[in-house]
């Protein structure tokens, strides 16, 4: 009789710990543990490749050289084409450009009273910038050295700031204006985008001021930033009874009509004691 009893208060303990723990707070943990080991995920292949490139890995240390050397020829052949990519990594693709582009988003959005959508948009932008610059100044990799440089820039190598910059507001302009472009037209988008987010790569290296995994690095983290920061609005849509949103779909579908995009939705406006009647 004992034994029974002391069953059934372990069983009462285990059906109260698992009731206590399937309410919000629980699905919010479950949606954080998800956020974090995505953007761990994410983040691994720029481990890697800062992991490469202070244990100097002589094949990286030698597809950045060969790269180099062999741009950097073609350059000094074709003056011509370096004033072409001058133009564009310096004015078309300038951080100073994207970052204006994004501010020019925000402002929008804060006009069609998209808060979150706005703030989303700003805080990607920025801690990619700052998130950018820190780790330039701790890994302090030196630029190329080249004989005859067609180029210079000021500051350390990895990661490139261009790359990096031109992947976080890419990724912003992509995933906030995708739901106002029809979907037989979509595929413009994406490629403008990829056009300037490999474009800028290509003129960072070809003009001989960053080696090829300061590119690749300014890739990877501009896209574990993004990730990070998109995982966190999309708990925001989980916990206001949004839908999940593909990436096609932009993360905001909402944005394309006329309502408050951010008005709570029909599911979340019910309150519990009415869904009973």
């Amino acid at each position: 009789m004992a034994q029974r009893t002391a069953r059934s208060r372990r069983l009462a303990s285990v059906r109260a710990l698992l009731a206590r723990h399937s309410g919000p707070d629980a699905a919010f943990g479950r949606r954080l543990v998800l956020a974090v080991t995505a953007t761990a995920a994410v983040a691994v292949p720029f481990a890697l490749a800062l992991v490469l490139v202070e244990s100097r890995w002589p094949p990286l240390y030698r597809l950045d050289r060969a790269t180099a050397e062999r741009l950097h020829r073609t350059a000094l052949e074709h003056p011509a084409w370096v004033r072409v990519l001058d133009f564009f990594t310096g004015v078309v693709w300038d951080p100073v450009t994207m970052r204006l582009l994004v501010a020019a988003l925000v402002v929008w959005l804060l006009t069609r009273r998209a808060w979150r959508l706005a703030t989303w948009a700003a805080v990607t932008a920025t801690s990619g910038a700052l998130i950018g610059f820190l780790v330039k100044n701790v890994v302090e990799r030196a630029r190329p050295h080249l004989p005859e440089p067609v180029a210079h820039a000021p500051g350390f190598s990895f990661p490139s700031g261009h790359a990096m910059t031109a992947m976080t507001s890419c990724a912003v302009l992509l995933l906030v204006l995708l739901p106002l472009v029809p979907r037989a037209w979509r595929a413009l988008p994406w490629a403008l985008a990829a056009t300037a987010v490999l474009g800028v790569g290509y003129t960072r290296v070809a003009l001989g001021v960053h080696w090829v995994s300061d590119v690749v690095g300014g890739w990877l983290l501009g896209a574990a930033v993004v990730t990070a920061t998109t995982l966190v609005f999309e708990a925001w849509r989980a916990d206001t009874g949004r839908p999940r949103t593909a990436v096609s779909e932009g993360l905001e579908p909402e944005i394309s009509s006329d309502a408050d995009p951010e008005a709570p939705s029909r599911q979340a406006a019910v309150a519990p004691s009415d869904q009973g009647t």
